[in-house]
């Protein structure tokens, strides 16, 4: 029989593990919280300081889980409820703008390049690389979750031509058909590279004249634009 001593101390390590759980549950659903409201539901570990005392280690419990998954380092973003538990992972170019929301904030980046000929289907083989517009200069970061890099376009982002697409986390912007088209061209002058110029062949039948135009004109892409124009 236990003495009165040790079903005190039963009780109070009963209601110690009782309340420790509920906070973790408390904490848990916080994290949800957090992640449903940040922009394309992706957040870096230090937004979460306020929660855990070393979020890192924390979020590595949740992405194990299945409640989170890692994208790269230090960034997070929320898992579908329909996969939630189970082995998801985003598109590479939804994984692509949701880490540069996650560095630059909601609405800055623009996705651009082949990632945007990705997302207009103009490409359909997977590339390694995701591109993306962005105001600052930040070097590539690796993804997480597989091979590849996110490669970050310092641009004045404001001024490019772009369209706000769905993706598996929400909305990001994307360089309009028009723009991609010129930026590839723009980057690629002796047409060498394959991947760019079956882009520019795929998205040339959607490109409106007159969007080229004003564009070409606006970023100083005249050059580029007869140049691309002249082989098509």
């Amino acid at each position: 029989m236990r003495t009165s001593g040790q079903r005190a101390l039963w009780v109070t390590m009963h209601c110690l593990v009782h309340a420790t759980k509920l906070c973790m549950v408390n904490t848990e659903r916080e994290v949800r919280r957090l992640l449903a409201r940040a922009p394309m539901r992706t957040v870096r570990a230090a937004n979460l300081a306020g929660l855990y005392t070393h979020p890192g280690p924390e979020l590595a419990i949740l992405n194990r889980r299945g409640v989170v998954h890692r994208l790269a380092h230090g960034i997070y973003c929320a898992v579908p409820p329909e996969y939630a538990g189970g082995a998801w992972r985003p598109t590479f170019e939804t994984a692509t703008a949701a880490i540069a929301t996650a560095l630059f904030g909601g609405g800055v980046p623009v996705l651009t390049g082949l990632t945007a000929a990705r997302m207009h289907r103009a490409l359909p083989r997977a590339i390694g690389v995701g591109y993306v517009a962005v105001p600052t200069q930040r070097r590539p970061l690796r993804l997480a979750d597989r091979e590849g890099e996110v490669q970050f376009v310092m641009r004045k982002v404001g001024e490019l031509d772009a369209v706000a697409m769905a993706t598996e986390l929400g909305q990001v912007l994307v360089t309009t058909p028009e723009q991609t088209v010129l930026d590839l061209a723009r980057a690629d002058p002796r047409a060498e590279d394959l991947d760019a110029q079956e882009a520019i062949d795929a998205l040339w039948s959607a490109c409106d004249p007159a969007a080229l135009e004003e564009i070409a004109g606006r970023q100083r892409m005249h050059a580029t634009y007869a140049r691309v124009a002249a082989n098509r």
